[in-house]
């Protein structure tokens, strides 16, 4: 035993990770750029790993730069500003984007020059292997914010664009000349821009343009829902995601110092609801893990039967809420808090979403049953409730889009369908 430990684990293992551990903490104390970018490559394209690093770089002050198709590679990438590193958001991390077709637009990018528009853009990889999904995840994450159109616009507009270019590509295989293809170099360029029609939208909301930019990079970055209510949340908290990191670097701590809140000790806390994942215990009762963020992170709070059922339509995802509970701290694990109360932040309300049924028969009702059960799920964001001739019941919650609010209005009428 005493000749094998020589060369095998205890030894040379200790050896390698001991380089490794030097290595990796120079780099990051001398090239935290440089360090977090190949970090986030490594997790490149996985929104549930992506999020913690960017959270590690907003710790170290570094600032993390939106997707822009002229400036954004597949990976994440560093520039520099004024001496100041900073890092570009990869455009393979968008979610539905993947590897291969951001790949081509890059290369076709630096073979033949910035992209001048979007129609520009569209034209130049219609003979690669970009798809429709790819260009509508590029919009929503706000990589052609650049360019003059704003992004209702161009998601209500792209499809059209799109067909007409490969409408356009397959005439030109079959040799037809169309009235675009006739006149002077300038005529042409002038002609071109009025075969496209833009669907003139205006633009969304910033809550609606964060909850997308969210939904496809996995964080909130051009700006985070919660700003407008720093100075309340302040006020009204006694503690942030920061101060339960510093919990946790404490405890975990050789130094010997000691944290400044003790285990069990009653907080409040408040943030964005990320995700709810329910879990039923051995007894057969509810309880759930909140992940929730506020200006600083993300935090895990756990909440129990009582608490989950008390909770009622608070527990939505992207509602802003205040929770009333306790810490639970341990050592060499993370801090949470246990949920006592959770409920709505403030005088914010939430909207909700409702069916009035007054008029409708038992075949509508028969498919507006299975449409609820079958738009509910771990992710639903938006209260639901029905009304019949003058009284009005709560009825669970769903996830809620522009094309599934369109199955209800067809399924009931568009005057039946009420979101407030």
């Amino acid at each position: 035993m005493a000749e094998f430990a020589k060369y095998a684990f205890n030894k040379s293992h200790a050896a390698c990770y001991a380089v490794i551990a030097y290595r990796t903490a120079y780099l990051k104390a001398y090239y935290p750029a440089e360090f977090m970018a190949a970090t986030l490559n490594s997790f490149l394209g996985n929104l549930d790993k992506i999020p913690q690093y960017i959270d590690e770089c907003k710790i170290l002050g570094i600032e993390i730069r939106k997707p822009e198709i002229n400036k954004s590679d597949t990976k994440f990438t560093t520039e520099y500003e004024k001496n100041i590193a900073k890092i570009r958001f990869g455009l393979g991390s968008i979610k539905n984007v993947g590897t291969i077709p951001v790949d081509n637009i890059v290369k076709e990018r630096k073979q033949n020059g910035p992209y001048k528009s979007f129609t520009d853009f569209c034209e130049r990889i219609a003979e690669e292997a970009v798809n429709k999904k790819c260009i509508e995840s590029l919009i929503k994450a706000g990589a052609f914010d650049e360019f003059e159109q704003n992004r209702s616009t161009l998601l209500a507009s792209f499809e059209g664009i799109v067909d007409v270019i490969q409408g356009g590509k397959k005439k030109a295989m079959a040799g037809q000349v169309s009235m675009f293809d006739l006149g002077s170099d300038q005529e042409k360029e002038e002609m071109q821009e009025i075969k496209y029609t833009y669907h003139e939208q205006k633009e969304m909301s910033t809550k609606e343009l964060l909850s997308i930019e969210k939904e496809m990079l996995g964080i909130y970055l051009s700006g985070h829902p919660l700003e407008k209510l720093r100075n309340q949340i302040t006020q009204m908290t006694t503690i942030n995601t920061m101060q339960l990191r510093q919990i946790e670097e404490q405890m975990n701590s050789q130094m010997g110092t000691k944290p400044n809140f003790t285990d069990g000790q009653n907080v409040k806390y408040a943030g964005i609801i990320t995700s709810i994942k329910k879990k039923y215990t051995k007894n057969n009762k509810i309880m759930a893990f909140v992940t929730i963020e506020d200006l600083y992170g993300m935090a895990e709070i756990i909440v129990f039967e009582n608490a989950y059922l008390n909770a009622g339509q608070s527990l939505v995802e992207e509602n802003i809420v205040m929770v009333d509970g306790r810490l639970s701290i341990r050592e060499d694990d993370t801090t949470t808090i246990i949920a006592n109360e959770i409920k709505n932040f403030g005088e914010q309300k939430q909207k909700i979403l409702t069916l009035d049924l007054t008029k409708t028969n038992e075949e509508q009702k028969e498919k507006l049953r299975g449409a609820l059960r079958y738009f509910n799920g771990d992710k639903n964001n938006i209260n639901v409730q029905i009304k019949l001739q003058e009284e009005v019941k709560p009825c669970g919650q769903i996830f809620l889009t522009d094309s599934i609010k369109e199955v209800f209005e067809e399924m009931l009428g568009k005057q039946n369908i009420k979101v407030e």
